[in-house]
């Protein structure tokens, strides 16, 4: 397929000058977020950002306002535990990656990719755990247990860009699976859309990672640049990163995983 047939949709929204991830989550949550602007102000203003709701973090600090909210169960407080725990997780991985020097003096757009996508993640762990206390829960503090064996094999033997972006990939994936599951399972209506505000944001890093492991697989880093040299590029990169028509749940986490005793 020549370079004219390439979707190059995907490598524009890579190489956005802002890079700004959160401004296709803050497209994705407008309606959610105009479900709880009826709530009162919550003191502070940690959640916003220019004046405009930082997506899944605007909707928790919403959550958390003083209110009351509605009766959650105690499997929703659990499903957001273990949200919090995942999050967490990412968040603890992507700032080891960024660490790592043959990331953070190696290729610059996965260097970028993987210290902002670090903020999205503390902000989407501040979401979760500020629901989780809202709703009568714990926060949720620690990590993972069960993806938290894993990382802690995988990491210290990492020394390639492609190995750091399978793993974060992998927690990508379970991320956006479980909080797509958690839509069908949480009672409270505010939850259900506070995870599915979440989930997109998960499901973009994912594809944009899908992406990434593609050009690295070509073995070509310079692929992975600001301005790429489109006539070398795969030709399957515009779709690599959407494989599902709809997405799958198989490999979400039981909404118990991360919960606190």
């Amino acid at each position: 397929m020549g370079a004219e047939r390439i979707d190059t949709r995907l490598l524009k929204e890579l190489t956005e000058q802002s890079y700004d991830l959160n401004s296709d989550a803050l497209r994705m949550t407008g309606s959610a977020l105009a479900d709880f602007a009826e709530a009162a102000e919550p003191p502070g203003r940690w959640w916003r950002r220019g004046g405009v709701l930082a997506g899944a973090a605007g909707a928790a600090a919403l959550l958390g306002s003083t209110r009351a909210v509605a009766a959650t169960s105690r499997d929703d407080i659990m499903a957001l535990q273990t949200a919090a725990s995942i999050e967490n997780l990412a968040v603890s991985v992507y700032r080891t990656a960024a660490g790592m020097a043959f990331i953070k003096h190696g290729n610059k757009l996965i260097s970028q990719f993987v210290t902002r996508t670090a903020q999205q993640h503390e902000e989407h762990a501040k979401a979760f755990n500020a629901a989780a206390t809202r709703a009568g829960g714990k926060a949720q503090p620690g990590p993972d247990p069960k993806y938290e064996a894993m990382v802690q094999e995988e990491v210290p033997s990492m020394t390639t860009p492609a190995e750091v972006v399978s793993l974060i990939l992998s927690l990508e994936d379970v991320a956006s699976q479980t909080y797509t599951k958690n839509v069908g399972q949480v009672s409270d209506a505010r939850l259900r859309r506070l995870f599915a505000s979440v989930a997109p944001v998960e499901a973009q890093h994912r594809a944009i990672l899908l992406a990434m492991q593609d050009l690295l697989n070509v073995g070509n880093t310079n692929l992975l640049a600001m301005s790429p040299d489109l006539a070398n590029l795969p030709a399957e990169v515009g779709s690599v990163g959407f494989p599902d028509a709809f997405y799958p749940t198989d490999n979400a986490s039981p909404i118990s995983e991360g919960a606190v005793k």
